[in-house]
């Protein structure tokens, strides 16, 4: 039975490892998505 709680538990700690890493890796300082532009955005007619 502690085994499979044991087991349960790391499973869900490296799910939320995973999920943690996923979402605040990638952001950047000084990096908004909003500012970066593309040369079609900067012509507007």
């Amino acid at each position: 039975m502690w085994l499979l709680a044991g087991e349960a538990l790391l499973a869900l700690g490296l799910l939320v490892f995973i999920v943690w890493w996923t979402m605040f890796s990638s952001k950047k300082p000084g990096h908004d998505v909003d500012q970066v532009h593309t040369k079609d955005d900067s012509k507007q007619d």
